[in-house]
């Protein structure tokens, strides 16, 4: 849930990078909230609900993509390939510095705490 709430607090945050888990997290997440939506919709008969969540996550969604391309060293446009996106969405990111950024995992293991301290700023 953390990892989820951090890429919407940078929901239109382009620059940068994002780790894998922080795409990964974000994305199964936002599925299971929308799978929960539809379903929701489809018993009370209200068959735009899962459309508006859809909607309302689109941005975060495209930026965490073009910052986990970042993290592979690409340009965000990469997002537009269909198959090579996923390639790059599951491969490691450059370790170190690259020209989007620092290393999401700074060289050491990230934990809870990092996260936390990160989400209260």
């Amino acid at each position: 849930m953390n990892w989820y709430l951090m890429v919407l607090k940078n929901y239109a945050g382009f620059d940068g990078r994002a780790r894998r888990k922080e795409y990964w997290m974000f994305t199964l997440f936002t599925t299971i909230v929308s799978v929960i939506l539809s379903t929701i919709g489809q018993t009370m008969d209200i068959k735009f609900l899962d459309s508006i969540y859809s909607l309302a996550v689109l941005l975060p969604s495209i930026a965490v993509g073009v910052r986990r391309m970042h993290d592979t060293n690409h340009s965000g446009w990469f997002i537009l390939i269909p198959f090579y996106n996923l390639y790059l969405a599951c491969i490691n990111g450059v370790a170190g510095e690259n020209k989007y950024g620092a290393d999401p995992k700074g060289g050491t293991s990230f934990n809870n705490d990092a996260l936390d301290s990160h989400l209260t700023n």
